[in-house]
């Protein structure tokens, strides 16, 4: 397993210690090298391109643009077969091309990383009422947007003829949406 900051990347074969990292990354506010000084089996590059680390599963969560093309095609050949975008629009369009047209899983932002969103709608709700909701019942609600967001997105994909195709899903359920509403309001 891998896992980068904006200076580099650690790798450890034996899996990621996520007490120690999230001990190091949210509590210390420390650089991602130092995950090495306690786990001296990591390694630890800097400035290296986490893309071209074999994996199955990648999960791009910083920057726009940080999975180019080449980067897409270097996973693809690598074995990877999912990608969820954790961040807005990490992957460029040629990446989303080379993802799509190899058939791998691909979570686009706009549908994957939408938790945050819903999360400060949630909030929001909570606020309107002035009620203080406990972390369970908002992780719940989450849980059933987030859920209802994949089925949307894999049941309009299907309706379109390209089941699977989470870019297209999303992309026309949300047109749907918003076509919906200016037709309600009458702006249409």
């Amino acid at each position: 397993m891998t896992c980068s900051d904006s200076n580099g990347y650690i790798y450890d074969e034996k899996g990621i210690d996520l007490q120690l990292l999230q001990q190091l990354k949210e509590v210390e506010r420390r650089r991602i090298k130092d995950y090495t000084q306690y786990r001296k089996h990591a390694k630890y590059v800097a400035k290296g391109n986490i893309w071209e680390i074999p994996c199955q599963v990648a999960m791009p969560s910083a920057t726009q643009n940080e999975i180019n093309g080449a980067d897409a095609a270097l996973l693809v050949k690598n074995g990877c077969i999912a990608v969820g975008e954790g961040a807005n629009m990490p992957t460029t369009p040629e990446g989303v091309k080379i993802f799509l047209d190899a058939q791998i899983a691909y979570g686009p932002g706009k549908a994957a990383n939408a938790g945050g969103v819903a999360t400060s709608a949630l909030e929001m709700q909570q606020n309107a009422q002035r009620d203080s909701w406990t972390f369970d019942y908002t992780e719940k609600r989450l849980q059933e947007i987030m859920h209802n967001i994949h089925e949307l997105c894999y049941q309009t994909a299907i309706e379109y003829g390209t089941p699977g195709n989470y870019v297209n899903g999303a992309n026309i359920a949300g047109f749907i949406r918003v076509a919906n509403a200016m037709v309600a309001l009458g702006v249409v």
